[in-house]
């Protein structure tokens, strides 16, 4: 090989490395644990979940929301727990509409506030350790 075709192959390769993506940044170890709690305490809610105008159990919505997080996840864009509940736990991303909780004889509240005040319970009950 001449040294002037290995020197632009070498620099194609490169330049190739360079532009693609870098790895997606996975959520940090405490934003994960903080997440699951949220799963946990949605599905052992008794409550129910509105999406799209359509009520499904306490279970089923934690399912739900945990495909959206681990879809948004592998996209690198859940950096804290806040932006999951913002980006993928209050709304929906086809219809744009809120999610709603109901509990009990409750009425129905969004979910981004609801999801929100048990991040904060679960992050002062952790500092109280």
């Amino acid at each position: 090989m001449k040294p002037a075709f290995l020197s632009a192959l070498l620099l194609a390769t490169a330049l190739a490395i360079s532009a693609a993506p870098a790895a997606a940044a996975a959520p940090s170890a405490a934003t994960q644990a903080e997440v699951s709690h949220l799963f946990s305490y949605l599905a052992g809610s008794n409550c129910q979940f509105n999406r799209n105008g359509s009520w499904y159990s306490a279970p089923d919505a934690a399912a739900h929301l945990k495909k959206k997080y681990d879809y948004l996840a592998d996209k690198g864009a859940v950096t804290t727990s806040e932006r999951f509940i913002e980006l993928g736990a209050s709304k929906s991303s086809v219809s744009g509409k809120p999610y709603l909780v109901k509990c009990g004889q409750a009425q129905p509240v969004e979910s981004g506030p609801w999801l929100g005040a048990e991040l904060a319970r679960y992050r002062q009950k952790a500092e109280g350790k």
